[in-house]
């Protein structure tokens, strides 16, 4: 904000500014003691950037009040809508992968304005594509499955906060049913182990993912938080009766649990994976959503003589 007076023309009168600017973009704004800012809050990335967008143009422009927050917030809305398929249509070009489905596109469009610890994701997916279809050169590996396989891995993120459920099961459903290759929306599934990897091409791709994350600058979270948050995750599942050992893995989306055989039964062992999972919930903070598998195992052992 240029300055702090202008704070109070965003409220209007009776607030009638300020909810006439929910109403239309479909997000939070807060106004608080935070100098010359306002906060724009809400799961959409796309309505953010609209909110953001029309609001600059209206503290430019110098008339707030509800008509002309209704015309400002509509072209707003169709400038990002089309900033959102140029940007799709770049990336698709960019890499050489033109040919996708215009819906494809267009998802790939809005993680523009998505961010995942602050690391921007389209720009993350393209870094992964390239990552991924020099591994598969390198290897023999088909390159344009690889490639395309790193672009899109995070698809789902692009309506994620609309539909449950894990991001990479979201956006193979997604490609799926825009008929992208059957090995890529395979290997986008399977990145986070949502279901066992069986081509090259997938573990590739859970390979360049894990080196684009994991790089030096790469996301905002601090080293301390990370570790802390890993800890946490391992000490709620120790906690637990019965629990033999437990492993957060996957960047801390998965907690892998063994428990005792004599001590767990199968019935348990599901009682268990759910009763840590509310724990979790209950207990830390964390993008996404994170897996909990209880592993149960029996051995039988006899030796001939």
């Amino acid at each position: 904000m240029p300055t702090d007076e202008l704070k109070g023309r965003i409220i209007g009168k009776e607030g009638r500014n300020i909810r006439a600017l929910q109403q239309a973009t479909g997000i939070d704004l807060i106004v608080d003691d935070t100098p010359e800012a306002v906060i724009i809050s809400g799961f959409d990335p796309v309505r953010r950037e609209v909110a953001r967008v029309a609001l600059n143009k209206l503290i430019v422009d110098g008339r707030i009040h509800p008509a002309r927050i209704e015309e400002i917030v509509a072209k707003s809305r169709q400038e990002v809508l089309q900033r959102v398929k140029e940007e799709g249509e770049a990336a698709v070009l960019e890499l050489s992968l033109q040919g996708l489905h215009p819906e494809v596109v267009r998802h790939l469009g809005i993680l523009r304005f998505r961010t995942s610890y602050g690391q921007q994701v389209l720009n993350h997916s393209k870094e992964v594509a390239y990552l991924a279809a020099m591994m598969a050169s390198e290897i023999g590996a088909d390159v344009r499955i690889a490639k395309l396989s790193g672009l899109l891995h995070d698809i789902g993120k692009s309506i994620d906060h609309e539909v449950e459920g894990s991001h990479a099961v979201i956006g193979a459903d997604l490609l799926q049913r825009h008929g992208v290759p059957a090995p890529v929306v395979h290997a986008v599934r399977a990145h986070h182990y949502d279901e066992e990897p069986h081509t090259i091409e997938a573990l590739l791709l859970i390979a360049a993912d894990a080196i684009s994350a994991a790089r030096p600058g790469a996301r905002r979270e601090s080293l301390e938080a990370y570790v802390k948050r890993l800890e946490k995750l391992e000490e709620i599942a120790n906690s637990f009766q019965g629990v033999q050992q437990s492993y957060a893995i996957q960047a801390g989306r998965e907690v892998r649990i063994l428990v005792k055989p004599e001590q767990i039964d199968d019935t348990a062992a599901q009682l268990m994976a759910r009763d840590i999972a509310k724990r979790i919930e209950s207990e830390l903070s964390f993008p996404g959503q994170i897996r909990v598998t209880v592993v149960r195992e029996t051995r039988a052992v006899e030796y001939a003589k």
